[in-house]
Formats: C-alpha cells, sequence, structure tokens
C-alpha cells in the first residue's frame, strides 16, 4: 500500500502550559518537529503525556503559550484538524458497523474513500465483514491504526498506540511509522511498550512539571 506523504514545514510549541481540572499539569514546554521527525514522549502516569497530545491535537487548549506550522500560529479556524491524525485511547470503534464500515467511516472525516486492501495492512482484512461489538481489544486498536494508512496527512499523534497489540502487531506499527517518517511524516507518540522508533527525539514532561512562579488560578 502506497502511502505519501508531502514534505512538511516545521511543527513548533513555545512556552505551552496546560492545566486540567484546575491543576497547572506542565508548563514552559517547548518542541520542534521538522519533516521525518519522531518524537516520544515520556514521563510517569499524571506527567502530561496525554495532555499534551490533545493539546497538540486542538482537543484542548493551553493555558500559556503557542503552536506553529511552518511559522504561522495555529489559530482556530479548523485548518490544523485537516492535517492531523489523532488515536488516543478509545478507538472510536462504532460496535454496530462492520471493520470496513468503520474503517470508511474513519478515512470519511478527511474526505477519503479508502480501498478495502488497507485492512490487510494490520491484518485484518479476513474480518472486514465483522461488526465492531465482535472484534477483540487488539482487533479493535489494529481497526483503529488502519485509518493512519487509509487516510494520509503529515502529523501523527498517537497516545500509547501499542496498547492490546501483539509483538507481531508491534513490528506493523513500527514499520507503518517508518514509512510514514521516510515520506516527510511527522510522529509524536507515548508509548507503556517498547517501540523500535530509531533516531526518534525524547521528551520527558517531569522536566516540564509547574515551578511555584507558573502557578495561577487555572
Amino acid at each position: 500500500m502506497s502511502h505519501t506523504v508531502n514534505l512538511s514545514p516545521s511543527f513548533t510549541g513555545q512556552s505551552l502550559a496546560c492545566a486540567r481540572g484546575g491543576r497547572l499539569v506542565f508548563a514552559r514546554l517547548d518542541f520542534t518537529l521538522d519533516s521525518g521527525d519522531c518524537l516520544v514522549l515520556t514521563g510517569a502516569n499524571g506527567s502530561g503525556k496525554s495532555s499534551l497530545l490533545r493539546v497538540l491535537a486542538g482537543l484542548l487548549r493551553p493555558c500559556a503559550g503557542a503552536l506553529s506550522w511552518g511559522g504561522r500560529t495555529i489559530g482556530n479556524d479548523g485548518s490544523h484538524a485537516g492535517r492531523l491524525a489523532y488515536i488516543g485511547h478509545q478507538d472510536m470503534i462504532k460496535p454496530v458497523l462492520s471493520a470496513w464500515e468503520n474503517l470508511r467511516f474513519l478515512a470519511a472525516l478527511h474526505g477519503v474513500n479508502p480501498q478495502q486492501q488497507v485492512l490487510d495492512s494490520f491484518g485484518l482484512g479476513a474480518l472486514a465483514q465483522v461488526p465492531g461489538r465482535m472484534l477483540s481489544a487488539g482487533q479493535k486498536r489494529r481497526l483503529a491504526l488502519s485509518r493512519l494508512i487509509a487516510a494520509p496527512v503529515p502529523l501523527w499523534l498517537l497516545d500509547a498506540p501499542a496498547t492490546a497489540l501483539d509483538r507481531a502487531s508491534i513490528a506493523v506499527l513500527e514499520t507503518v511509522i517508518a514509512r510514514h517518517r521516510a515520506a516527510g511524516g511527522m510522529v509524536v507518540l507515548s508509548t507503556h511498550a517498547t517501540l523500535d522508533v530509531p533516531d526518534a527525539h525524547s521528551l520527558n514532561l517531569e522536566h516540564y512539571a509547574p515551578k511555584p512562579e507558573d502557578q495561577s488560578p487555572w
């Protein structure tokens, strides 16, 4: 299955801060991603890995700082959503739709009508007509990840993408990520499993824990 992503401009964050439930989670966070880069988020539970991914996806507004794409500040016009794929803890699989119908629905969010062979990429071809409610946790996760191939976009934001995957499926995921980067795509991911992502950058969220002077009535 071909995978083509145009070379992407830099994606940057400057002095980002995020608050959840009135508590500042991280502050003064900076990063830069260039075409082909992968950023692996590390840190203890509660350090803000998932919150940062949601900020990068535009699902959560930072309480300070700004995101930029190609040197232009990302606003609220919705254009950023069209350049990214976000896969969080929930696989967003509709139980009454078949695996194939679920993939078509997810790809349609980016205006793409995929080929059914995309399911073969994660070994789901034989399950194309199986309802989502009948899929195992690992099969649902593989189906969600198939969206990455069905609707190519420059930026992938993956929150623990290897959850519920066996070793063979993790190897497929590693290959898919490598191909995306080779095509010029960018990846930001958190993981509780060991993923082989050569030349990835690491960002430890614990280094951005808020200091007393950062606190404010958020």
